[in-house]
């Protein structure tokens, strides 16, 4: 990635940038610091970079840049939930948000500018998909978040979780390379326990998931454990059926040892039926698990209403009932448009 002919000095890994510094007639060690500011540090300019020599600054400053995220805009909802526009270095905006609660400070993020998908009750799948986000972009969603965490809340980001604008199945390789950095030891050492990658359900990336022995969480987007009605709100699930999806999950398990979450949004009048229930209880056989319910929050370009909360706990209760473990996640957020399903650029953010 070049802008105005500069090298993205981020988009190198640490070989390749000790080369480049080998064709500058620098030292090895040297390229291994600049290495540190940016990852481990986050420095966003070469002037941060104080244990350089002002020569070696301004011949990186000359050859190279650092397309750093930056927030143009961010809101606070009554809940303490704040959602930010983070401005990318081409013009674009995508959303991210951190969601505060007594044990856990949790980021989510984003991992491609829009969406192809066109799920039918999220926000993010009524705009055009742009373009995949790089590795460093996503870093920064974590590292501007974290310091908003510490900031307003007095508390490092605990969590993270790829459930912003996108599907980061299909965006897989800068999606890994990301929590790479999060996670490594030089970069900004989180544990993988803490991250979560969810997907709408993209059965192949599901078992290359497998291949790849992942150590972070997986999510799975379900919403209904019934092909024709997936089909009819996730025009997805018509190339990744609930069979093959199962296949992949298992694929996944068995490689990976990592029990899978269902998200299911439980939609008023559409899967919220105890017949519903039954069918997810028979899904979660597959593979060990753990299911969150939902709460719809509502976007204008959709009919869809959320469940009445009796009928969210008698759901509930037939998934415990049956030995599955199960939450009920309350919309956090929902009076700026933060809340889960809800995010999409306004033309005032652009």
């Amino acid at each position: 990635m070049t802008s105005n002919t500069k090298t993205d000095i981020r988009s190198l890994s640490l070989v390749q940038l000790q080369e480049h510094f080998k064709q500058m007639q620098e030292p090895a060690y040297r390229a291994k610091q600049v290495y540190q500011w940016l990852w481990e540090k986050s420095a966003v300019e070469f002037e941060e970079m104080t244990n350089l020599s002002k020569d070696l600054r301004n011949k990186l400053e000359a050859n190279y840049c650092i397309n750093h995220v930056v927030v143009s805009n961010a809101q606070f909802s009554n809940d303490q939930t704040i959602k930010n526009a983070f401005k990318l270095y081409d013009g674009n905006i995508v959303e991210g948000v951190l969601i505060p609660m007594e044990e856990r400070m949790t980021a989510c993020v984003s991992s491609q500018v829009g969406c192809s998908l066109t799920c039918k009750f999220c926000a993010t799948g009524y705009m055009d998909r742009k373009r995949n986000l790089n590795a460093d972009e996503i870093y920064d969603q974590v590292v501007l978040i974290d310091q908003q965490a510490k900031k307003n809340y007095n508390h490092p980001l605990s969590n993270i979780v790829y459930m912003g604008m996108g599907e980061p199945l299909l965006n897989y390789a800068n999606v890994l390379k990301s929590i790479e950095r999060i996670t490594a030891p030089d970069g900004l050492n989180m544990s993988y326990k803490r991250i979560t990658v969810s997907t709408a359900g993209i059965a192949k990336m599901i078992k290359k998931l497998g291949d790849d022995g992942v150590k972070f969480n997986l999510a799975l987007s379900l919403h209904a454990a019934n092909d024709a009605k997936r089909n009819e709100i996730m025009p997805i699930n018509e190339q990744n059926s609930l069979k093959a999806l199962a296949e992949a999950l298992k694929y996944y398990f068995q490689k990976t040892k990592n029990p899978v979450t269902y998200e299911y949004i439980v939609f008023n009048n559409f899967n919220d039926e105890i017949a519903d229930a039954m069918e997810l209880a028979k899904f979660c056989k597959h593979v060990p698990c753990k299911v969150n319910l939902i709460e719809y929050n509502p976007i204008q370009f959709a009919d869809f209403l959320n469940a009445d909360g009796d009928k969210i706990d008698a759901f509930a209760t037939y998934l415990r009932n049956n030995g599955i473990n199960t939450n009920i996640r309350r919309s956090r957020g929902k009076d700026i448009d933060a809340a889960c399903g809800q995010l999409a650029v306004k033309e005032g953010e652009k």
